[in-house]
Order: structure tokens, then C-alpha cells, then sequence
């Protein structure tokens, strides 16, 4: 029996983050030939995850531009998609989450008749405009995709209300898989400055912000928070590695710098921020991946947006969301770092991303599509 060809297809730092560990779990199934194909839609974070993952991708689309808009990323990822389906030709085509290269690739993959298994599925906001344009992305490839790998229970039943009801498996988060291969209590920084932070003297807050929903007057109220934290508590230093978005550089660089005991780094490898984070007394954060892996790790993480579409980790605590308005953000933080109990609530409370193995149950799920094995069980069934 031939073997299957499953390829899978992303082109920013998170998604490199989560697809890496399945890739290599498909790769270890004699019966599924494992190919990757990645959009570059972030060249330089994008290439430092493959490079821990120590993948080299069957396809590169390269197609990253400065000031990249939403239009050239799609329709570039739409083009570039059909030279690597046609040169590639997989069984079936793995596209992750909520980016442009998700929606692009999932479209492709639609065009030339190719199943679809869609990672981290069922996520939502029901707010089209927040977090944009993720909340769409992930709307419209739940049209089209074939197999749905939920994370929680809940992002399935979010599916089953929308009317979909075939094909939907609870695996838990890719994320938790990665972590298990990353975080290491004797592991040394290629960034030397974060080797002498005095992690156990201080409390060291770990900061990213770069979601376009927060562009304008949000991302400043977020900066001027992360100064006046910093400026009101001398027991705390505060790390951010800053995304190479423009936007967010010139709105760091405005209101952030020059801060003491802020720390000004650049995009971290995947490998160096989960131990970053993992040696983190506090996590605030705009990003998705963040909610996930912190409390894997016992890190509270406070969100700064307005609303999430991770509720099971705010219902479980270790999420709270804080909003973008900068006193709100202030007094939450503050009284983490200073009230020892609110703290060991929220770094107690049980992760509900999973136990390590949702590759596994993936790769399970693709070989029981294809008649080649039993239906895995859901997570927690």
C-alpha cells in the first residue's frame, strides 16, 4: 500500500511552534510520508523555529515583503500554493489555526481538491473584527476543512453549534508537545543578557505585544502600563522581545525605551522563550500561543486585549483577561506581583491544553480517515 503524502503548510513563528512536533510525529508513522511546506509569511521567526525543530521544509514559498499587507500575503500564498500542490501532491493538506497562510492554504488546497485537516480548530470570538483577521481565517477554513483537531471540548461543541458534526476529534494543543522537547532546567541562552537576569531575586515579567487589533491608541495604553509597572516596582524586571513589526518597534521605541529595568531584546527562538518563560514569574501577553504554553509552565499570563477565544483557560484561572485600558492593566499586574495568594491561584490552576500527546492522536485521526487505523479517542473522553 502506497504511503500516505501529508503535507503541512505555515509561515509564522506560532504556527512553526505548533506544526513542528507533527510534522516529526507523522514522519515517525511507516504507513505516512510527511511533507512540510511553509509560506515564509515570517521569514526571520519563521526560519529560527524550523532551525530548533531542525526541519527543512519539501517547499518554500519565500514570499515575505516589507510592510506586507493582508491582500499580498493571500494572494501570494494562493499562487505559491498551487506549484507546491501540483509538485508535492499530498493525500491531504494540514493547515494550522488562524493566519493568512491557514486561510491561503486551505483555500488551495479546496481549488485543487485535496482534503483538509485543520490544527487547533474551533477557536472563536464571534467578533469578525477581533482578534482581526484571525477570527475569519478560522471561520472560513472551518468550511472547508475535512478533519477538525480541537484542542478543548469546548472549541468542538463551537463547531457542532455551527453545524459541524463530521470529523471533529479533541486532541488537546500541539503546543504542550513542544514544550516537552524545549524546556530544560540546564539550558544556557544564545542571548547572553537573559543568562544574568537575577530570575530568583526579582520577579521577571515576560511581555509580547504585536496583534494588529491592538495598532493605535491600545498599543499605547499597553506601553505606557508596561513603563508605569516598571517605573512603581523595583523588585521587577521586564523582559520583551519585540516583533519585528514596524508598527510595534516605532510604538516601542516611542514610549517604551529608556524605561528602567525594562529589557529590550529581539524575537526570541522557540526554544529560548519557553525557557525564558519557563524561569518567568508572570506572563503578559496579546498573543494566542502565550495563553497556552505559560500555564503549561505554572506562569500566570494576563492578557492585554479585550476579549479572547482561549475561554477554557480563563475559566480554568490561569488566564485572566485585562483589557487595553492602562490603569486596568497596571492594578492587575500589580496585584500579582504583590499578593502572594492571587498569585498561587492563578499558577496552580490545572492547564486544560492537553497532556503532552495531541501528535499522536492527530496522526491517529489521519490514518483512521484513510482507513489505515482505529479512531483515536477524544482527550479527556
Amino acid at each position: 500500500m502506497d504511503k500516505l503524502r501529508i503535507m503541512s503548510v505555515f509561515g509564522t513563528r506560532p504556527e512553526a511552534i505548533k506544526m513542528c512536533p507533527l510534522v516529526k510525529e507523522l514522519a515517525s508513522h511507516p504507513e505516512i510520508e510527511s511533507l512540510c511546506c511553509v509560506t515564509a509569511q515570517h521569514r526571520q521567526m519563521l526560519d529560527s523555529v524550523l532551525e530548533v525543530f531542525d526541519l527543512k521544509p519539501d517547499y518554500d514559498l519565500d514570499i515575505m515583503t516589507p510592510r506586507q499587507t493582508l491582500s499580498t500575503i493571500t494572494s501570494k500564498c494562493l499562487t505559491g500554493m498551487d506549484e507546491a500542490i501540483e509538485a508535492l501532491k499530498p493525500d491531504m493538506i494540514l493547515v494550522h489555526g488562524d493566519t493568512s497562510t491557514t486561510f491561503a492554504g486551505a483555500l488551495s488546497a479546496f481549488y485543487h481538491q485535496v482534503p483538509v485537516g485543520h490544527v487547533e480548530a474551533g477557536l472563536r470570538t464571534y467578533d469578525k473584527y477581533s482578534p482581526f483577521p484571525e477570527e475569519m481565517n478560522r471561520k472560513l477554513v472551518s468550511a472547508i476543512a475535512d478533519l477538525y483537531f480541537c484542542p478543548t471540548v469546548n472549541n468542538k461543541n463551537n463547531l457542532l453549534k455551527e453545524g459541524i458534526t463530521d470529523g471533529l476529534f479533541v486532541t488537546g494543543n500541539t503546543v504542550i508537545d513542544a514544550l516537552k522537547t524545549t524546556v530544560r532546567e540546564d539550558y544556557v541562552f544564545s542571548t547572553e543578557e537573559l543568562n544574568h537576569l537575577p530570575y530568583g531575586e526579582k520577579k521577571v515579567l515576560l511581555v509580547t505585544c504585536h496583534r494588529r487589533e491592538n495598532y493605535g491608541e491600545p498599543m499605547k495604553n499597553i506601553m505606557l502600563a508596561l513603563r508605569q509597572i516598571a517605573e512603581q516596582n523595583e523588585d521587577v524586571e521586564l523582559v520583551y522581545p519585540v516583533h519585528l513589526s514596524p508598527v510595534v518597534r516605532e510604538a516601542v521605541d516611542k514610549y517604551l525605551r529608556g524605561a528602567p529595568r525594562v529589557h529590550l531584546i529581539d524575537p526570541l527562538p522557540a526554544d529560548e522563550m519557553h525557557n525564558l518563560m519557563a524561569r518567568s514569574y508572570l506572563v503578559l501577553t496579546d498573543s494566542g500561543g502565550l495563553q497556552e504554553e505559560a500555564p503549561a509552565l505554572g506562569k500566570p499570563v494576563l492578557v492585554m486585549r479585550r476579549e479572547t477565544e482561549r475561554p477554557e483557560a480563563v475559566e480554568a484561572g490561569t488566564v485572566k483577561l485585562c483589557g487595553v485600558v492602562q490603569d486596568d492593566i497596571v492594578t492587575m499586574a500589580e496585584r500579582l506581583i504583590h499578593d502572594p495568594e492571587a498569585y498561587r491561584k492563578m499558577a496552580h490552576a490545572v492547564n486544560p491544553y492537553g497532556d503532552g500527546h495531541a501528535c499522536e492522536r492527530i496522526a491517529q485521526a489521519i490514518l483512521w480517515h484513510f482507513g489505515r487505523g482505529e479512531k483515536p479517542a477524544d482527550l479527556n473522553a
